[in-house]
């Protein structure tokens, strides 16, 4: 098993071939943490490596937690614009709601469709 800076070394050689043939999307299931560290891939490669990279094409979230309550451990996706991962013209899109009831119809529906 990779440890965390391990991880995001295999994360940044990724993204940065991938990022080369077609645009990427970041689809985050839940919020915190566990969506933040993968999506810093795009500031990390700009400001800390000084390498050139597309940011991350569209974002989506599904979530359980709104902000209104104080209960998203997170950054909405316009916050992400100031932190160099999103565009302000990115399709951003927030699903307030379960992720184990969502995620399955999204996942069957993909899965459906011819690519």
């Amino acid at each position: 098993m990779k440890n965390g800076i391990e991880q995001m070394h295999s994360l940044i050689a990724w993204y940065r071939e991938a990022s080369t043939t077609s645009p990427i999307g970041f689809f985050q299931i839940g919020g915190g943490i566990s969506g933040d560290f993968p999506i810093c891939v795009v500031p990390l490669i700009h400001k800390d490596l000084e390498l050139p990279c597309p940011l991350w094409a569209c974002f989506a979230q599904i979530s359980d937690s709104t902000t209104s309550y104080g209960s998203y451990s997170g950054a909405v996706p316009n916050e992400k614009i100031t932190w160099g991962k999103l565009d302000e013209n990115t399709p951003k899109f927030v699903i307030e709601s379960d992720a184990t009831i969502v995620f399955p119809l999204i996942a069957h529906y993909l899965l459906e469709e011819e690519v």
